[in-house]
């Protein structure tokens, strides 16, 4: 999905799927779940992937755990 971001900073999400990590936390295990399916949290960041074009959203849900997520990942709470 390429375009505008659908979601705008400091909206209140929640994940549509379990997120677990990708390698990005290296304190983590790989595959480790890191967010439940329903979990929410605020988007505090909006970026561009620049090669595809495709909206990337920080999501803080929780202190210690911002995740990027893809816009098939979380949806308004």
């Amino acid at each position: 999905m390429s375009g505008p971001a659908k979601f705008d900073w400091g909206m209140r999400v929640r994940a549509t799927t379990d997120l677990v990590n990708d390698g990005s936390y290296p304190d983590r295990a790989d595959d480790e779940l890191l967010v439940k399916s329903g979990d929410t949290g605020e988007i505090v960041n909006v970026g561009m992937h620049v090669e595809t074009e495709t909206p990337v959203y920080l999501v803080e849900f929780s202190p210690q755990l911002v995740i990027g997520c893809l816009e098939d990942e979380i949806e308004p709470a």
